[in-house]
Formats: C-alpha cells, sequence, structure tokens
C-alpha cells in the first residue's frame, strides 16, 4: 500500500511514544521506508534502538549530526519525505511549531518540508483544552498542518477525558488517506460485505465462510480517496476501517433493508457481501431438541436478491457484483452481469490456491458490459481494491 513511501516519523515524549513503535510495524508491513526522528525527551521512554531495529534504518535524535559526509540532516529528511507524521506530538511540539521555533532535529526537519505534515497528539486532557494549546493548533491547521485528534478515555497521569493517542491503526488509515489521490471526493460509495446469517432457532443459523475482508478493504480504500463511504456489514470480526460509516445487520432481510435504505444516494454501489441464498421456512421459537429417532428435515425459501433488487432501479449510480464460484467461473458471472443489470462484475474462483474464503489475497477476473474480460493476478485484497476503484472511476459516473 505504502510501496517505496518515505515517511519521517517524530517521537515526542511522552508515555505513548510506545505506541510509535507499533505505528513502525504497521508501516514497514506496508511496504514503506521509515525514517524515526526523536526527541531528547522522546529517548527517556523508549530506545532508538527499538525505532532502528523495527525500521531497519538509523534513528536520528541529534541536530548537529550530519546523516552522510555531504548532507544536513535536516535538510537530508525534509527534502526525502512523502509525508512526516508526529506520534505522539506533544504540547510542547505544537506550540513551538506555531511560534516557529526550530531548536532540535524533529522542528526543524518540519519545518523544512513541504510535504503533508500529520500530528497526532497526547497530552493531559487540561493541557488539550488549555487555551493557548487550542490556539495553537488551529493556526497550524491554517497553515496546512493536519491534526488527528486525541481519543478520550483513562489517562496515564491518573484524569479521564481527551488526550489518549490514536490507536496506530487509525494513525496509519490517515497516513494512507493523506498520500492517496483524492479522487472520489465528492462522492459516496455503498458498500456491502460479509456473510448473513438466517437463524433455524435461537441457537443455529445457516451462514457461510465469508469473513468480510474483501468489502472491508474496499471500504476502507474507498474512504482514503476521499469518498464518503457507507458500509453494511453482516457478521465479522473486523474492526470498521477509519472513516467509514458501518452499518451492521444480521440477516438477508436487514441487509436488504439497510441497502435499499441508502442506495438511492450513492453514486457508487458494491455488493461483495456473500449473502445466504436460503433461510428456514419457519424459524423455532424455542432451541430444537436432538431426537435419537428422528431425522430432521429442514424446508428452505428463497431469500430476497438484493443485487437485482438495485439493479431494477439504480439509476446514475454505477453498479458493481462480486461472483465467488467453485466452477464454470467465466459463464455464470456473465449471466449474473446480464440479470442483474450491473455494470462490472468481479469474479473469483474460491477453488483456487489465493483466492478463498477468510484470505488476505485475492485473484479475480473483471467483467464489464460489452463482453471484455480483464484478469488480475494474485495480490493482497487491499490492492484488489483500488485497483477495483480505479476501473470504476474509468467508467462513466
Amino acid at each position: 500500500m505504502l510501496q517505496g513511501k518515505e515517511i519521517i516519523l517524530g517521537v515526542c515524549g511522552g508515555i505513548a511514544a510506545y505506541k510509535a513503535a507499533e505505528l513502525t510495524r504497521l508501516y514497514i508491513k506496508a511496504n514503506a521506508n521509515v525514517h524515526v526522528v526523536m526527541t531528547r525527551a522522546a529517548q527517556e521512554f523508549i530506545t532508538p534502538l527499538t525505532f532502528q531495529t523495527l525500521s531497519g534504518n538509523p534513528v536520528h535524535t541529534d541536530l548537529f549530526n550530519l546523516y552522510q559526509e555531504s548532507e544536513i540532516s535536516h535538510i537530508s529528511l525534509a527534502e526525502r519525505a512523502d509525508i512526516c507524521v508526529v506520534a505522539p506530538a506533544t504540547a510542547n511540539v505544537i506550540g513551538k511549531l506555531a511560534g516557529g521555533i526550530a531548536d532540535d532535529l524533529l522542528t526543524t526537519t518540519l519545518m523544512a518540508t513541504r510535504a503533508p505534515i500529520l500530528l497526532a497528539p497526547a497530552m493531559n486532557v487540561n493541557m488539550w483544552e488549555n487555551s493557548i494549546c487550542t490556539d495553537n493548533r488551529q493556526r497550524l491547521q491554517n497553515n496546512g498542518y493536519r491534526i488527528l485528534d486525541p481519543i478520550s478515555g483513562m489517562l496515564a497521569c491518573g484524569w479521564e477525558g481527551k488526550g489518549k493517542l490514536p490507536e496506530p491503526a487509525a494513525i496509519f488509515a490517515k497516513t494512507l488517506e493523506l498520500l492517496t489521490p483524492n479522487d472520489l471526493a465528492g462522492r459516496t460509495v455503498l458498500i456491502s460485505a460479509g456473510p448473513t446469517r438466517e437463524e433455524i432457532d435461537p441457537v443455529r443459523f445457516i451462514s457461510n465462510y465469508s469473513s468480510g475482508k474483501m468489502g472491508y478493504a474496499i471500504a476502507a480504500a474507498a474512504c482514503q480517496r476521499g469518498a464518503r463511504t457507507i458500509l453494511v456489514s453482516g457478521p465479522t470480526c473486523l474492526p470498521q476501517p477509519h472513516g467509514v460509516e458501518r452499518i451492521d445487520v444480521t440477516s438477508a432481510q436487514q441487509m436488504r433493508t439497510a441497502m435499499l435504505n441508502h442506495a438511492p444516494q450513492a453514486d457508487i454501489i458494491i455488493k461483495a457481501a456473500a449473502v445466504a441464498d436460503y433461510r428456514p421456512a419457519t424459524r423455532a421459537d424455542q432451541k430444537i431438541k436432538k431426537s435419537d429417532d428422528l431425522d430432521m428435515i429442514l424446508a428452505l425459501e428463497k431469500t430476497p436478491d438484493i443485487l437485482a433488487e438495485i439493479g431494477e432501479d439504480k439509476g446514475r449510480a454505477i453498479l458493481v457484483g462480486f461472483a465467488a464460484e467453485t466452477e464454470n467461473l467465466l459463464d455464470n458471472a456473465a449471466a449474473k452481469l446480464e440479470q442483474k443489470n450491473l455494470d462490472l462484475i468481479v469474479a473469483n474462483d474460491i477453488s483456487q490456491e489465493g483466492a478463498g474464503f477468510d484470505g488476505d489475497t485475492n485473484i479475480v477476473r473483471l467483467l464489464y458490459r460489452g463482453g471484455r474480460i480483464e484478469e488480475l493476478p494474485l495480490m493482497t485484497k487491499e490492492a484488489v481494491a483500488n485497483q477495483l476503484l480505479d476501473r470504476i472511476l474509468g467508467l462513466t459516473l
């Protein structure tokens, strides 16, 4: 996701500095090149060796050390940065930057860079609410700095309130957003994801192996690209993507209601959910007890065809479906494309290694109206999500 991106990660002195280690790991996992700059106070909480081990790069701590023989360190770092992230950002560094003070390596690097700067503050709630700190943040925002507000909770100092460093995953998501083209700004994207559950009785249900990872990846990518993103999710164990509006549902009927309610406001509708095709014709009010003498016969009825209903009255929206198949992949997907009035369908053979349910990768073929077929190789579901959004933007919106 961040292949080849140069990230300057500033770490200031605060108990939340330990979370910057996890943030570094997330950046490295996404194939970014991370250069950590630590203030003197930060080194009282966590050692430079930790960040050097995680990033694979020397950690920068001293304003007056040469990065290379011919380079001044803060200028070299400032010029190479695709983005600068400060986590945690203390009231002290916020005040310095707002006042134009550059008296250590971190503040001189931030003053010298032309890259986007993201600050993730962490401090005592009274410091956060202090009018001077508030004015300093506003001044920085007026000058183009991005600030990811802290979250509320029990603080290390014993106070409770707003001041906790946002979770590393949220800072990571905001970084992605700032480094991603804002090509879906002003659009509303509606996505369904995950399985549905159709109850047999209070303890049993019919469902499938869908994890929701593909739909969640699309939702995260759409949000990072500037879209208002609405995710209608069946039961999953996945965390909510940062900035996404999530509506939790359980059954096919609940998913139908949520999708039809939001479809009229959507510019792009992507149905990635694996909706159960059948549900019990009747649901038992009490647990069905096992009988030694009788087998149980379960009568089933069809669930609503959500995609077909949306396709009948999609208006100007781009409508995208998914076809997870085990045989006759292209024939089945092409028929679904036509029958459901889709603009594009994403087809994958779930029997292929790397393309099944609950994995982190996928192998897909994109079928367009008019007969064109595009095959994508094995890639992460995040990469598939962005490839899909690229293709949707190529359609008429």
